[in-house]
């Protein structure tokens, strides 16, 4: 990754360690712990006053400031997405790794969002690798790998998939 081997038979760089953030589909939050908890989670290395100024810097950045001590049931679906996504950017990884990010935003929420990552890939360097279905996803990436049976069957611009779909039509 980027480089550096992460796995091999002679090399096991502990996941804690690998600077990279996940996005599940499901959001994979904890219910019986608060937004700021669940985004602070992999912060444990820093201090509690850190850590705050860290949950409150990626709410405000995914637009949930006034949620901190809210509970994951108490949130919508679009909510609870937005926290796992600030949760995957607490640690300032240099990848996330999200499926489906979008799924269950509107879309005015899944355009900020992909605002929010796109300056995040242009300003601190931050590689974003989605798998999606979503259109705005695709037509806003740099690269678009098509897989089928796990295997990459294209590896084009956005720009090919769109006239690609088109010609299905």
């Amino acid at each position: 990754m980027a480089g550096q081997i992460i796995s091999s038979p002679a090399i096991h760089l502990d996941p804690s360690l690998r600077k990279v953030g996940m996005v599940f589909q499901d959001y994979a939050l904890f219910p019986h712990l608060s937004v700021a908890k669940n985004i602070s989670f992999g912060l444990k290395k820093l201090t509690s006053t850190a850590q705050h100024e860290r949950v409150q810097e990626v709410l405000e950045l995914v637009g949930l400031a006034d949620f901190y001590h809210k509970m994951p049931h108490e949130l919508s679906g679009g909510q609870q997405q937005r926290v796992a996504v600030a949760r995957a950017l607490a640690t300032k990884p240099q990848f996330i790794l999200a499926d489906e990010p979008t799924a269950n935003l509107d879309s005015v929420s899944a355009e900020n969002l992909l605002d929010i990552m796109l300056k995040l890939n242009q300003e601190e360097n931050m590689t974003f690798v989605f798998s999606t279905h979503d259109q705005r996803v695709i037509n806003r990436a740099r690269r678009v790998i098509t897989l089928e049976d796990g295997k990459i069957v294209a590896d084009t611009a956005p720009t090919a998939v769109v006239h690609q779909q088109n010609a299905i039509k």
